[in-house]
C-alpha cells in the first residue's frame, strides 16, 4: 500500500523530507504541499510527480486524495494544523514542538484523548538513531545496573542571527528533555538552568553556552551541556552511569584513527551529516504505521511533558532557581505501547 502525503511548511526540514517521502523511503508518496510562502511551495511541487499546490494548510488538510499528513511548518502553528488533523481522522507527524506553549499542546492531548485513538506522531528522531537506541537497550537490559546519572552535551557550530538564549532551552536542550524522558521511562521532576561564563563567540546578552540540569522522578540526575557557537562542529555527547558500570554514544559519526602517537576522529560538521539516517527511520516507521492503520514513536503526551519541562526551563532561567516541573496524571489513551 502507498500512502498519499501532504506536507504542510517547505523549508529547510520540510524539503528534506519532501525528498525523503519522495526518494528515499518507501510506501508513500507526495501528493499535496503547501507554505506560507507559496511561491516556495510552488516550486517545491513542480519538481516532484503531479502534487497538488495548496494555498493554505488547512485546505490541503481537507483534501480528500490526502491520506495523512507532515507538519514542517513554523512552530507557533502547529497547534492549529495538528488540531485540524486530529479533527479530520488523519495520521498527522509534526516535527517539534508538537505547540509552543503548555496550554497548546494541552488542547492537543485533549482533543487526540477525546477520539478514543492515536493520531499525532512527534518528531523526536534521536529515538530512531542507531546509537541511542543500543544506549536504551543498556539502560532498559540492566547491564550497568540501576542509573544514577546521565552526562550530555549539544554544541552547535553556529546558529542563525534569530536564534535566541531561550531557544538553547526549547531548539536544543529539548532533545536531550526527551531522550531523558524516554532513556528512563520516567517523567523530569524538577529544572535548573546555570550560566557558566559567556562564550566570546556570543553575540551580545546572548546566554551562551547554558547547563540544564534535569532531575527525573526516580533521582536520575541529568546534565545537559547546551552550546550553540562551538564552532568546530555539530558535536553531540551522552553517557549514563549505572551502579555497575556506563554506557556512552561514540563521539564520532565515524572511525576513531590512532596512529603515530595521534588520536584522530571526525566531528559531524551539520544535524544532517550526525541524524540524516535517523529522520530516515523516524519517517519511514511512521509510514508503515500509518500504512497498517495507526501510528507510532513519540506522541502527544512526549510533545507536551517536553514543551512543559522546556517551561519551566525557561522560568529556571529567569529565577536561577530549581523549578518544579507540574504535569497533571498521563491519560490512559498513553499508557503502554504506541
Amino acid at each position: 500500500m502507498t500512502i498519499t502525503v501532504g506536507v504542510i511548511g517547505v523549508g529547510a526540514i520540510g524539503q528534506d523530507h519532501v525528498h525523503r517521502l519522495s526518494h528515499v523511503l518507501s510506501g508513500a508518496r507526495v501528493g499535496a504541499v503547501t507554505d506560507v510562502d507559496l511561491d516556495r511551495a510552488r516550486v517545491v511541487a513542480d519538481g516532484l510527480a503531479g502534487p497538488v499546490l495548496h494555498r493554505s494548510g488547512a485546505e490541503l488538510i481537507a483534501d480528500d486524495r490526502v491520506d495523512a499528513v507532515v507538519v514542517t511548518s513554523w512552530g507557533p502553528t502547529h497547534e492549529e494544523y495538528v488540531l485540524a488533523c486530529v479533527a479530520a481522522g488523519k495520521q498527522v507527524f509534526c516535527e517539534k514542538p508538537l505547540a509552543t506553549t503548555r496550554e497548546a499542546a494541552e488542547r492537543i492531548v485533549e482533543a487526540e484523548t477525546a477520539t478514543g485513538r492515536r493520531l499525532v506522531m512527534v518528531g523526536f528522531m534521536r529515538r530512531f538513531d542507531a546509537q541511542y537506541r543500543a544506549m536504551k537497550e543498556v539502560v532498559t537490559g540492566g547491564e550497568i545496573g540501576l542509573p544514577l546519572l546521565m552526562h550530555a552535551a549539544h554544541r552547535n557550530p553556529s546558529v542563525p542571527d534569530f536564534f535566541t538564549s531561550d531557544m538553547i532551552v526549547t531548539d536544543t536542550a529539548v532533545h536531550d528533555i526527551d531522550v531523558a524522558r524516554w532513556l528512563f521511562d520516567e517523567e523530569i521532576a524538577a529544572v535548573t538552568v546555570l550560566r557558566p561564563r559567556t562564550s566570546r563567540k556570543a553575540k551580545a546578552g546572548f546566554d551562551d553556552p547554558l547547563l540544564v540540569l534535569l532531575e527525573t522522578e526516580g533521582g536520575v540526575l541529568v546534565d545537559v551541556e547546551a552550546s550553540v557557537n562551538a564552532g568546530f562542529g555539530y558535536d553531540i555527547r551522552g553517557e549514563v552511569v549505572g551502579e555497575d558500570g556506563t554506557v556512552e554514544l561514540s563521539e564520532s559519526a565515524g572511525t576513531v584513527v590512532k596512529r603515530a602517537g595521534t588520536h584522530a576522529g571526525r566531528v559531524p560538521a551539520h544535524w544532517r551529516e550526525r541524524f540524516g539516517p535517523a529522520f530516515d527511520a523516524e519517517l519511514q516507521a511512521w509510514v508503515d504505521a500509518v500504512a497498517a492503520g495507526g501510528t507510532t514513536g513519540p506522541s502527544a503526551w512526549d510533545g507536551y511533558a517536553a514543551t512543559v519541562v522546556c517551561e519551566t526551563g525557561l522560568a529556571a532561567l529567569r529565577s536561577g532557581a530549581r523549578e518544579p516541573v507540574v504535569l497533571p496524571d498521563r491519560p490512559d489513551l498513553y499508557k503502554g505501547p504506541a
